[in-house]
């Protein structure tokens, strides 16, 4: 990897398996990762990305993690899922927001400073990719985060 602030092309699934590695998480973490999703990052920023996903879920998970890393199309995806008490439809477009947070009765200390979310988001954008959210199969959290794949199918 390179100087920090420098973009290199990079496997998405080796830079999530690394990062998974160095953990110490009090749930388990079950992985399902595409070798060969290249992408062209600051790799920083992206394992920054990939941290700030896994200590939400971490955080609101009850038994498990699901962290995927797949191709669609001309994108890598990186999914993370917990199997927590999920987010509400009505409040999934301003968990992104600076500073928001489901719970306004937990203290920061519990529950986190509402920012994490947002820099995920800024982290994407920056790199023209998107994260989004919905319920995942055992009805927690679901993360999409879409980043354009350095070799695209799609693009002579």
């Amino acid at each position: 990897m390179r100087a920090s602030g420098e973009p290199a092309r990079v496997d998405l699934a080796e830079l999530v398996e690394t990062e998974i590695a160095t953990r110490a998480d009090p749930l388990p973490v079950l992985p399902r990762l595409t070798p060969g999703m290249t992408v062209e990052v600051v790799c920083h920023e992206v394992r920054r990305l990939v941290a700030n996903l896994l200590d939400n879920a971490q955080r609101h998970g009850k038994h498990v993690l699901q962290v995927e890393v797949r191709g669609d199309g001309g994108h890598a995806e990186l999914v993370v899922a917990d199997d927590g008490c999920g987010i509400p439809p009505a409040e999934r477009a301003w968990i992104f927001e600076r500073f928001a947070r489901l719970d306004t009765a937990r203290s920061r200390s519990h529950g986190g400073a509402g920012l994490g979310l947002a820099i995920v988001r800024d982290i994407a954008e920056a790199h023209g990719g998107t994260v989004t959210v919905e319920e995942s199969a055992s009805g927690g959290a679901r993360f999409v985060v879409r980043l354009p794949l350095a070799d695209r199918p799609d693009v002579p």
